[in-house]
């Protein structure tokens, strides 16, 4: 073997939803070659053996919705609707700021940030993410990279034959890449029209690969889409065949009964993003309606810039709690169905199910390591509970994508903690000071 783990817990997110207690993982060439009771691998040798007492190891958490870059702006504009800070703030700044460097700089705080707090892979959306797979290709993170669609002019391209083009090729460059896919991602419907929807739905088709799109993110959005088309942005959808088992549908704040139905028969599937949704106030996602309904629920933290932080284990958290308010039932969500959420949920929903998401041998080791002996995780009675419950970043101690450790100890080992911080201040004031130039 390359190397073997030990740890008094082994949480596979299997079917079966098992606590392994007192198992191993054996690894070779980046893939789980077995699952064992730790007093059976004493017969085999590794090049590297983890003894890690008093640590579950479970699957790396996968952040279905992200803009990574915007991690250089996190916090520049809070406390505000939706409307206000997208178009008041957010969208003034990235026409001053956004370029290749701000692209690169971005991805390396938040590709950090991901894996310090469990993150092994990642799904994007925004400009440059040429710029995205470079930094991600270096810290050695799984990622689903976005080939973004609009109507109108941005930094990245000019009309929708732009942004198909500069896509298409690096579809093209990262078709045989282990570690990175694509994604079509047109913002949303109310600013990608019907034409280049129509094309972008044939050419997933064609290449095999997921769609994400931003889908009834606030009341106003449907309020404008009956007015312009006559119906809802899901129909709409519906209509120009792209409500399909490729589609990843984000935020869902604003579902009748009736679309459930529809999003569970098409086998479309959802990204919740409940910290983002709350603090702008956009409206709540029926998770355990959907769920009830058959539909397959993600969780994304979406950007730093409106959450403010990438921290999964916050958010299965958040997303089991505000469940249960919602419903007023505190048996909806529970600790379980938050871990799957957070894991082979969001595997499913990019496609990557055979791949990552849950620890079974033949799949890609992607897995992290939760010092679960800390005065806020004791005494344990269930590791799953304690994880969503109680857990907080700072006792994942260790990282592996594929195999390869990216995080021993809580030091990251493939980035410069220090020079990321440095450059992130940089940045911070630059922008700062043409903040208050500009009296946005």
């Amino acid at each position: 073997m390359d190397t073997i783990i030990n740890a008094s817990w082994v949480i596979p997110v299997d079917p079966d939803n098992r606590i392994l207690q007192n198992h191993s993982i054996l690894i070779e060439a980046g893939r789980i070659v077995a699952i064992l009771p730790s007093q059976q691998v004493v017969e085999f040798q590794a090049r590297k053996t983890v003894d890690l007492p008093g640590h579950a190891l479970l699957p790396g958490f996968i952040n279905t919705h992200t803009h990574a870059a915007m991690s250089l702006l996190r916090g520049v504009a809070d406390d505000l609707s939706l409307d206000d800070w997208l178009n008041g703030h957010i969208w003034p700044l990235e026409t001053r700021w956004v370029g290749e460097a701000f692209i690169r700089a971005g991805s390396r705080l938040s590709i950090a940030e991901m894996l310090k707090t469990g993150t092994t892979c990642f799904n994007d959306m925004y400009y440059f993410p040429d710029q995205t797979a470079q930094v991600a290709e270096q810290a050695g993170i799984r990622a689903s990279l976005g080939l973004i669609l609009l109507d109108f002019p941005t930094i990245w391209a000019n009309d929708p034959e732009e942004y198909f083009s500069k896509g298409l090729e690096l579809h093209d460059r990262l078709q045989s890449h282990s570690h990175i896919t694509t994604a079509f991602a047109p913002h949303a419907p109310y600013t990608v029209s019907n034409g280049p929807l129509k094309k972008l739905q044939i050419l997933a088709d064609e290449l095999d690969i997921p769609i994400h799109i931003h889908v009834h993110e606030t009341s106003a959005e449907i309020v404008n889409a009956i007015t312009e088309h006559g119906y809802r942005p899901l129909e709409r959808l519906r209509t120009l065949g792209l409500l399909t088992s490729r589609v990843q549908c984000v935020h869902m704040t604003q579902l009748l009964e009736s679309e459930i139905a529809m999003l569970a028969e098409h086998g479309s599937h959802i990204v919740h993003c409940p910290e983002s949704n709350m603090k702008l106030a956009s409206g709540y996602c029926p998770v355990s309606n959907l769920l009830e309904g058959g539909v397959n629920v993600a969780l994304g933290t979406d950007s730093a810039a409106s959450n403010n932080n990438l921290n999964m284990l916050a958010e299965m958290r958040t997303a089991a709690l505000l469940a249960k308010n919602y419903a007023a039932d505190p048996t909806v969500l529970p600790a379980w169905q938050a871990l799957r959420m957070a894991t082979i949920n969001g595997a499913r929903a990019l496609g990557l199910d055979q791949q990552t998401g849950s620890l079974e041998e033949g799949k890609a080791a992607d897995m992290i390591a939760v010092d679960m002996n800390r005065l806020q995780t004791q005494p344990l009675y269930d590791p799953v509970s304690q994880l969503v419950y109680a857990a907080d970043s700072s006792q994942i101690s260790d990282v592996w994508v594929a195999g390869r450790r990216v995080l021993e100890d809580g030091e990251l080992l493939t980035m410069d903690e220090n020079a990321i911080l440095k450059e992130s201040q940089q940045w911070g004031t630059q922008i700062q000071l043409w903040k208050q130039q500009s009296q946005l």
